[in-house]
């Protein structure tokens, strides 16, 4: 290992980070490409000097982003790729495999059907099928929603360990989004225990007036909940008894979905 910083080559030119940066990539890129290389070759591909080369992968290595191969002198790439890499591929595949099984609930429904994750202290939405009683065109795909106030958000909120999930709504807050949001630690706490127990949660006009929705849980191959999917309408029609009735065929299509994700039910 190099005794330099990463950052040493770098201090001098303001531009220098971003070429320092454009380099680990193509070094990063290299290693994809042949499998493993030595410090001689990633110079010379990269149009580098030897010891700049060997800066790199020492800051690469030190990421966990690359690590030396049985034989000394070369480096392959680490499991660090794999931890960054599974933060995007697992939403990707989220909204791959779910896409058939949310076109099919959005024809059964009748409703807008949406696939959600957390992020930070939100429920963003990944994929959306409109249902064809969909009387607006609104696209909730991209768009950060309350978790307390979004039946999306509630079950991804219940499914946490209850410190984090504590932490989480702490620095949240309980914002009342409408006048029937839930706003009471305890009566949220409830609604999260009975989401647990029957499998599914329901927002009624909590998020929006007039619209009501239900979530069920999609987990990973370990049984982990990594989103959300949600059937929502207008309340008018998609009413309490309603969302309730169609629960088993949400259940139904989550546990589609977790399968396809590699979870074995």
């Amino acid at each position: 290992m190099s005794n330099h910083s990463p950052e040493s080559e770098t201090s001098s030119a303001p531009a220098g980070g971003v070429q320092s940066v454009d380099r680990a990539i193509s070094a990063l890129e290299i290693l994809a490409q042949c499998g493993e290389a030595g410090v001689s070759e990633v110079a010379a591909e990269i149009d580098v000097h030897k010891s700049t080369a060997f800066r790199l992968l020492g800051a690469l290595e030190a990421r966990g982003l690359v690590e030396q191969a049985g034989e000394r002198g070369k480096y392959r790439l680490g499991f660090g790729i794999v931890r960054l890499a599974g933060a995007v591929t697992g939403q990707i595949d989220i909204t791959q495999q779910g896409r058939p099984v949310c076109e099919r609930l959005a024809e059964e429904i009748g409703e807008t059907v949406n696939i959600a994750v957390m992020q930070e202290h939100y429920a963003i939405n990944l994929y959306q099928v409109r249902g064809p009683g969909a009387i607006t065109a609104h696209n909730w795909v991209g768009q950060l929603t309350p978790l307390h106030a979004t039946s999306s958000g509630k079950i991804l909120l219940a499914h946490l360990p209850t410190k984090e999930r504590a932490a989480l709504l702490t620095e949240a807050g309980l914002k009342k989004v409408t006048p029937r949001t839930i706003t009471a630690k305890t009566k949220l706490e409830k609604q999260l225990t009975e989401a647990r127990e029957r499998g599914y949660v329901c927002s009624l006009e909590e998020f929006e007036i007039g619209l009501h929705a239900m979530a069920a849980p999609i987990r990973n191959p370990d049984g982990r909940v990594i989103a959300a999917l949600s059937a929502s309408g207008p309340s008018y029609r998609f009413t309490e008894e309603r969302l309730h009735e169609v629960a088993p065929v949400l259940l139904s299509g989550a546990e589609e979905i977790s399968r396809r994700m590699g979870y074995p039910g």
